[in-house]
């Protein structure tokens, strides 16, 4: 078995687990695992280490922390997709019980219903 040309460093694997168990409670559509996955990935970010070898061009480091931060931003993507439909959903279903959208109204309208505050993503 062929080994990789570099190790990866412990704080991108600990990020990719992190990545990992956030898309797997998307996909489960766990709002409450989503929410805890998200502050777990919030503090591993915030651990970044300190270090010249992110400013490098080609270095190993580097390029792993664009690949996490593109996941990151799909991740995100999706996320603030089904927040969306859940709102919509929710105001469709239930206008009475969602009386404050969370992008707003449009054009100062007081009706709620679908295709009010839609957000594209």
């Amino acid at each position: 078995m062929a080994e990789s040309k570099t190790a990866v460093h412990p704080w991108i694997v600990n990020l990719r687990a992190q990545l990992d168990a956030l898309e797997t409670a998307l996909l489960q559509g766990d709002a409450v695992a989503v929410e805890a996955s998200s502050a777990q990935v919030q503090s591993v970010l915030q651990q970044a280490p300190k270090t010249a070898e992110f400013g490098r061009p080609g270095s190993a480091l580097r390029l792993d922390m664009v690949q996490a931060a593109h996941r990151l931003g799909q991740l995100r993507q999706t996320a603030l997709r089904a927040g969306a439909q859940n709102e919509r959903a929710l105001r469709s279903l239930l206008p009475e019980k969602a009386r404050q959208p969370t992008y707003g109204r449009l054009s100062g309208s007081t009706r709620s219903g679908p295709g009010q505050a839609f957000l594209s993503a």
